[in-house]
């Protein structure tokens, strides 16, 4: 910025603007060992990252609706595996920021955490789970389980931005369930998070997952391009998959179709896959992808004899609270 220009931004204009938490947000994913820019188009990129992290908070305290913490946790051994695994990527996250604060890395503190919003959670974790949240009875342990994670989440990501985004996290840890201190600047780093790891379903394979999960709706765009599908629940798919990556697929049983958010999923050797298979970015993988039947259950969209069972008609899809 310079005065002979007239390009000066006041930082009282930008907070009027804009909001505190937007303006600390900027200097905070500065690197100040070099030169620190600041333009219109700065400030909106980064109030474009600052709703991300919000909006994920929001859907977090969303669907914490009705969950009494005391009550209603589930032990972490009785997660199911998904929720356990991103409990434990927060948990190793946690220590990388810790060090990052420590060490006062603040652009790095603001980069790990967006991502983290907009990849695992974002992208998708919380994807993934909307089915178990909105579609199954208030209290069935697949609903409880993913609140639990939730619950986590939202304690720990309010700790995470509480330093940088403090009206942010003060309006979280206002909304969060559960007995609390008065305000969030007045805790510590949280340290309830399961951190064991799971053998067969460790943090490699919920990674490869995601490779899985996006070949899978790779296939069923091309699908939708040709007019055979409207929306991933109308689609069948079949994963041919080499020992190792079948092994793995096969301890999800299920949970797969869940995983991958489809009507149906079935995996096969890949040595019996046929010619018109897609080829995954995982070399080991390839992908087939049929248009489903048209009998579905009602509430979940899934085949009614493999929908999560006993559905909750009265059960009431949560409600934003900010």
């Amino acid at each position: 910025m310079s005065k002979s220009v007239g390009n000066i931004i006041p930082a009282k204009k930008a907070m009027n603007d804009m909001g505190a938490d937007i303006v600390r947000l900027w200097v905070a994913s500065s690197d100040y060992r070099n030169e620190i820019a600041a333009s219109d188009e700065i400030f909106k990129r980064t109030g474009d990252a600052y709703r991300r992290i919000r909006n994920t908070s929001r859907f977090l305290l969303a669907n914490l609706a009705g969950f009494d913490p005391a009550a209603d946790a589930v032990a972490d051994d009785a997660l199911l595996p998904l929720d356990r695994w991103i409990c434990r990527r927060a948990a190793s996250l946690q220590q990388e920021l810790i060090t990052s604060y420590s060490t006062y890395q603040f652009h790095q503190v603001f980069h790990k955490v967006h991502n983290f919003c907009g990849g695992e959670l974002g992208g998708f974790y919380l994807d993934i789970i909307k089915d178990r949240q909105y579609t199954t009875q208030a209290d069935s342990h697949p609903r409880r389980s993913a609140q639990t994670a939730l619950w986590h989440l939202a304690e720990t990501l309010c700790r995470w931005i509480a330093p940088i985004l403090s009206f942010t996290a003060e309006e979280i840890w206002e909304n969060l369930p559960g007995s609390r201190e008065e305000s969030v600047l007045l805790t510590q780093w949280y340290g309830q998070l399961p951190k064991a790891d799971d053998e067969a379903l460790g943090d490699g394979f919920w990674r490869r997952m995601v490779t899985v999960r996006q070949d899978v709706n790779r296939a069923m765009e091309a699908k939708r391009a040709e007019g055979e599908l409207k929306g991933s629940l109308d689609a069948n798919v079949v994963l041919y998959a080499a020992p190792a990556l079948k092994t793995s697929l096969d301890s999800l049983g299920e949970e797969l179709r869940f995983v991958l958010i489809t009507s149906e999923a079935s995996v096969l050797p890949l040595a019996e896959s046929p010619d018109n298979a897609l080829q995954g970015e995982d070399e080991e993988l390839r992908v087939v992808v049929l248009a489903a039947g048209d009998e579905k259950c009602e509430r979940c969209w899934h085949p009614p004899a493999g929908c999560r069972q006993r559905h909750e008609p009265s059960h009431p899809m949560p409600t934003m609270r900010h």
